[in-house]
């Protein structure tokens, strides 16, 4: 797999800050559908559930789709490399396990956006949630089992 010239620029500048919110995308592996199978989908549910129990981040919104996540969430501890990769790390490991996969899962780093203060989260959990609906996964946002907001 040819390295992507300019994915070192993804780290440069990046700064975590306890309290703010993000918006996070990260991308699977040469983009295969490994979340296409709801069940293996669960396996990173539970990886963003686990870091809101433990407080290290609290999730606002997130989308599980084929090849893909979206996650709205506030750092509470770590930063958010840390957050992050210890996510994409499990579910590697989890995900390998029950497949009976090897090699990487993801691609390597993911893109967020700082939330600014005072701004609205709403358009942000709106458009991730709505994502199956963009993709056609789905008629009803309600038939899609992998997301979640803390408005439910």
């Amino acid at each position: 797999m040819p390295v992507r010239p300019n994915s070192h620029r993804l780290r440069q500048g990046r700064f975590s800050e306890k309290g703010r919110a993000y918006f996070i995308t990260a991308v699977i592996h040469q983009r295969r559908p490994v979340f296409s199978d709801w069940q293996t989908g669960r396996l990173l549910v539970a990886e963003l559930r686990r870091v809101h129990e433990q407080g290290i981040a609290k999730s606002i919104a997130w989308v599980v789709m084929p090849d893909h996540f979206h996650w709205l969430m506030q750092l509470q501890s770590g930063s958010l490399g840390e957050v992050i990769g210890g996510i994409k790390a499990r579910c590697t490991h989890a995900v390998n396990r029950k497949t009976g996969r090897h090699g990487p899962l993801w691609q390597s780093g993911y893109h967020d956006r700082a939330i600014r203060d005072g701004e609205d989260w709403e358009p942000f959990a709106r458009y991730l949630i709505n994502n199956p609906l963009r993709a056609g996964l789905v008629d009803k946002i309600g038939d899609y089992p992998l997301w979640d907001a803390c408005w439910l």
